[in-house]
């Protein structure tokens, strides 16, 4: 991915397509802008960031990241902050936040963490510039069609990764040094995001050497090979001294050892499962067994069964699995993966008990639930599929995929009201506010629902037209 920054300048000269979408900023040459108007900027960066195929859409390990981001907030100093924490498909060792909360985490991040201390120690830093309001505050100096640009901000840097011209154009703008210069971080900064950083790392009862200890594995293996610096370390100017400051402030600390969840281990191991091709993962976690090069031997076997079953190897995937079983600690992520396998199989009857058994220990394991539900309607039994959403939706009543599913359930009951009005909830979760309106258009005029169901629909679709025409007071989503 390019660098925010340099991709900043190129959203500069972006035609303002959204800003009718956004709130009057008015006069903010010399103000911070007002969370509200925050969070309208940072719903259209996360519905550009929800269109993008570069985000990673897997349940396990968004939940694993939104989990571990929405820990640290917690312990943070600002409550009432928003945050939406995401994943970008992407080997550069790198994290970013933008305006509203919006922070993105890149896989080769999590790759390069050596526990999950570290991880932590980055997503505080970023929800540091966050509460500190680092960008907001520099984003405020610039004129108004700027702050109207930024909207596009997050459709800007997922592009930029696979469009050479994109990037080529981000470099060109960046000869505008002076605009670059007002949007990087200042050293200031920087110290202010570690410090607080830091605090939310201590309090959330993390190790806090994670954090000098990255950031010094970043800046050594930086030096070895010219231009070689981690992407993180080119947005978040790094020096000695930096890295001094923050461990003399963790000398200050108390020593606490903590052992890393077996999430961040698996979700590491999945991670390296799809990297390159089927048959080199298979062959690297081999090696890596065969050697003993590992520190959760329970994980790198999870991550070969998931390997082989990529690369169409059941029945090794099968013997995965066996050893998992009679190993290792029994965990919701084994049992996807086991479920997945009997379904590839097309051995659905186990599947089905599978799903049953698993959920039954596990009974908010989103992977559990949509692969139970995908079970349902792959056997032609929305029926089913309906109930067992219906009862797990309480615990994500904002997951869009849940509204999906539901959708595609309807549609095969041949109910256009509810299919319409499932896939408007579903578009309104992906902060898709007009494909929301028409699909609620659509659901009022089907005329196959009861007086009830139409009352509800129709009450839902005048709601919607009103936050479509009040985008200054309402934001986008709320």
């Amino acid at each position: 991915m390019k660098l925010i920054y340099t991709i900043l300048l190129c959203v500069l000269v972006m035609p303002a397509a959204s800003a009718n979408e956004l709130p009057d900023l008015g006069d903010v040459s010399a103000t911070v802008l007002s969370p509200l108007q925050e969070q309208a900027i940072a719903n259209q960066i996360m519905r550009d960031v929800m269109r993008s195929n570069q985000v990673v859409s897997d349940p396990e390990i968004v939940d694993y990241i939104q989990s571990l981001g929405y820990r640290l907030a917690a312990n943070g100093p600002e409550k009432r902050q928003q945050f939406n924490f995401f994943v970008v498909q992407d080997n550069t060792i790198n994290a970013f936040a933008m305006p509203g909360g919006v922070i993105g985490v890149h896989t080769g991040l999590i790759l390069a963490a050596n526990n999950e201390s570290e991880l932590a120690g980055v997503i505080g830093h970023e929800i540091g510039h966050v509460v500190q309001r680092h960008l907001a505050r520099m984003l405020a100096q610039q004129k108004q069609d700027t702050i109207l640009n930024i909207a596009s901000l997050g459709l800007a840097l997922l592009a930029a990764r696979s469009n050479p011209q994109l990037g080529s154009g981000a470099m060109a703008a960046a000869s505008a040094g002076a605009v670059q210069k007002q949007l990087d971080y200042t050293r200031e900064h920087e110290r202010e995001a570690d410090r607080v950083g830091l605090q939310i790392l201590d309090n959330a009862g993390f190790d806090t050497r994670g954090m000098p200890d990255f950031f010094n594995t970043m800046l050594k293996s930086s030096r070895f090979v010219d231009g070689s610096a981690p992407s993180f370390l080119r947005t978040h100017p790094l020096t000695t001294e930096r890295i001094s400051d923050v461990r003399n402030r963790v000398e200050s600390m108390p020593y606490r050892q903590v052992q890393d969840s077996q999430e961040f281990q698996y979700v590491r191991a999945k991670l390296r499962a799809g990297y390159g091709s089927a048959s080199q993962a298979v062959v690297y976690f081999q090696e890596t067994l065969r050697e003993r090069r590992y520190t959760n031997e329970a994980a790198e076997q999870y991550g070969l069964g998931l390997a082989m079953m990529r690369n169409n190897n059941m029945e090794g995937a099968a013997k995965q699995v066996e050893w998992l079983r009679k190993n290792a600690a029994r965990h919701p992520y084994i049992e996807t993966l086991a479920a997945n396998l009997l379904v590839a199989q097309r051995n659905s009857g186990q599947a089905g008990k599978l799903y049953a058994q698993a959920l039954n220990q596990f009974p908010n394991h989103r992977a559990l639930i949509y692969g139970y539900a995908e079970h349902f309607l792959a056997l032609r039994q929305p029926d089913k599929a309906l109930a067992l959403i219906q009862e797990k939706q309480p615990a994500y009543p904002d997951d869009p995929y849940f509204y999906e599913l539901m959708s595609q359930a309807y549609t095969a009951q041949g109910k256009n009201m509810l299919r319409h009005q499932a896939q408007g909830e579903a578009y309104f979760r992906r902060y898709n506010l007009q494909g929301a309106l028409e699909q609620m258009d659509l659901a009022a005029k089907s005329g196959d629902g009861d007086f009830y169901q139409q009352s509800i629909v129709e009450a839902r679709l005048n709601q919607l037209k009103q936050m479509a025409l009040e985008p200054k007071k309402e934001g986008f989503f709320n």
